[in-house]
């Protein structure tokens, strides 16, 4: 476990609730079809939340799998003693295919040139390597296309054989799951079971298939097969409003990011208000300076709408979010005048207690709550609390979470 700082000076925290996420996992295994297992899906810093602590919480409530995109991601899982299965998938020539097989990850392959990389790396390393065989159903990034996937088959079947590696997964990725009824997923679907057959016909015995993303793990029960990967679903963050809230699923969002007030002044009317005076107060005002910017993640598309609950009340984000820092026009009377340096200013959480929501913050940014919550960067320490129980679990010195 890393160092410990003490968290009440902090100018601003992304507080993780691992309780929340823990009750996130059960919420999702209980939608699962018979038979599927859950794949918590924690890439890039588990989408901003710190990826060994929401990995031990997630196998903790009884997710079967990791997933990460870079194998970087994985073998740092491995090397911090995380024992669970994990499939890595976006690779490049020269990755470290030797590490991953040494370190037992299971590793994604969608063309011919990296089934050569991972057999020569499996014969180097003295090992069998665990692959998984990707189809491009559809969605036209990573995969191998059908046309080229009798090819790949053969291929991986004879190294099979060859001993230099073990076929444990079919799989594939939906492009348009999070829009209800859209015909792409029914044909995506078809092409998966159709590849797959053809797979297995060819001698492949593969331990899972999987195809199904969040969204089709709430909603297409159809294609769950053995595992679902579920990514921003797990930290409580509906895959898209038309599918349904965080609540109608029974999730609760993890992430609440906070800063303590650092200025509050009062300026005249007419006053401007950040870069380029594209705000100018309407009268006689208090302004609240919050000391979170673009550096930390705060997205400057959202500049003049971005929402945040301070002197109990929601507040715009006042002219242009600047590189460290923001300011909102707090007005006048009582609600304003007793905000003070250090109070709290609450940019999004699970939204129960009034605060916004990382989908608020999306809309006002024009992107999706992915990309605000992933966004929010290291110079905001990840402080670990457990809903359960209330208590704080602890921050990294290094302003990643210390984990559990």
């Amino acid at each position: 476990m890393t160092g410990t700082v003490p968290t009440s000076s902090l100018r601003a925290r992304a507080e993780i609730d691992l309780g929340a996420l823990r009750g996130n996992v059960r919420a999702l295994r209980a939608r699962l079809a018979p038979g599927a297992g859950l794949m918590a899906v924690v890439k890039s810093d588990a989408y901003g939340h710190g990826a060994l602590p929401c990995a031990r919480a997630s196998l903790d409530a009884g997710a079967a799998w990791l997933g990460t995109a870079t194998p970087h991601e994985a073998l740092a899982l491995r090397a911090a003693g995380v024992k669970a299965p994990i499939l890595c998938w976006l690779w490049t020539p020269g990755d470290p295919w030797r590490e991953a097989i040494e370190a037992g990850l299971d590793m994604s392959v969608s063309a011919m040139w990296a089934l050569r990389e991972v057999t020569e790396a499996a014969r180097e390393a003295g090992r069998t390597a665990r692959i998984q065989l990707k189809a491009d159903t559809g969605l036209g990034r990573n995969g191998c296309q059908p046309a080229d996937w009798p090819e790949l088959v053969a291929a991986a079947r004879a190294a099979e054989v060859a001993g230099t590696v073990r076929v444990t997964g079919l799989w594939s990725h939906f492009a348009c799951a999070d829009e209800p009824g859209h015909p792409s997923t029914a044909a995506q679907l078809d092409v998966f079971h159709e590849l797959v057959a053809y797979a297995e016909k060819a001698g492949i015995e593969p331990e899972v298939r999987h195809i199904a993303n969040s969204p089709a793990a709430l909603t297409l029960p159809e294609s769950h097969f053995d595992l679902v990967r579920t990514g921003i679903a797990l930290y409580g963050i509906s895959p898209s409003s038309e599918l349904g809230s965080s609540a109608d699923f029974g999730l609760r969002p993890v992430m609440t990011l906070t800063a303590s007030v650092a200025l509050v002044k009062r300026v005249p009317e007419g006053h401007g208000v950040s870069y380029g005076h594209r705000y100018r107060t309407p009268a006689e005002t208090t302004l609240g300076l919050i000391p979170l910017g673009y550096a930390d993640g705060v997205p400057r598309h959202a500049s003049g709408r971005g929402p945040v609950l301070v002197g109990g009340a929601v507040r715009r984000v006042a002219g242009r979010i600047a590189m460290d820092q923001f300011v909102v026009d707090l007005g006048t009377g009582p609600d304003a005048d007793a905000v003070q340096e250090g109070a709290p200013a609450v940019l999004f959480g699970p939204g129960d207690r009034g605060e916004p929501t990382a989908a608020d913050w999306a809309e006002a940014a024009d992107t999706i709550a992915y990309e605000i919550v992933t966004r929010i960067g290291p110079r905001v320490p990840r402080v670990y609390v457990d809903g359960a129980d209330g208590q704080e679990e602890g921050v990294g010195a290094d302003g990643r979470g210390a984990g559990r």
